[in-house]
């Protein structure tokens, strides 16, 4: 289901693009690196900076790309990993899940199981959020029917107060 409701103005959608553009700072209680791997494992209140974007895990997994010989300006970051209920947010909604994956070469994040859109007071739930960040464009998918819980995406959108004249 396209969210409709969350589609943002071209200065919103740009704004993301820029933030992703941006330096990631990365906090945690502890960080473990597997070079040969390309991979930082962060553990512990982890917290992800990217511009005004914020992304809040148990233990997040960084993917780095393979530096080429000479190296060239291809290594960084190109892929996050998050687990341990999951909080992601811009500056015009947040989204939690149980999981996640923040694609950096590609703008999108995408958030699994018990998944919950919030922007302003309109409320989305279902398991699974694709968020591109290049465009706005959110999609939330409801659990597989065979799950057994349901299947279905949930919204609550409230209407904006008309000014009393």
């Amino acid at each position: 289901m396209d969210c409709a409701n969350q589609t943002p103005t071209p200065t919103q959608a740009q704004g993301n693009r820029d933030q992703t553009e941006q330096p990631i700072e990365i906090t945690a209680d502890q960080l473990e690196v597997q070079q040969d791997r390309r991979l930082a494992i962060f553990r512990g209140n982890v917290l992800a900076i990217q511009g005004t974007m914020r992304l809040r895990a148990a233990r997040l997994v960084v993917h780095y790309r393979p530096t080429k010989k000479g190296g060239s300006a291809e290594s960084g970051i190109s892929s996050i990993e998050a687990s341990g209920r999951v909080f992601f947010s811009t500056a015009e909604e947040t989204a939690e899940g149980d999981s996640g994956v923040y694609d950096v070469d590609g703008g999108i994040v995408t958030l699994d199981r018990n998944v919950v859109l919030t922007r302003g007071d309109n409320v989305i739930r279902g398991n699974r959020l694709v968020l591109n960040l290049e465009t706005g464009r959110s999609k939330v998918e409801g659990a597989p029917a065979a799950s057994g819980k349901g299947g279905r995406v949930r919204g609550l959108f409230v209407p904006r107060k008309k000014p009393k004249r």
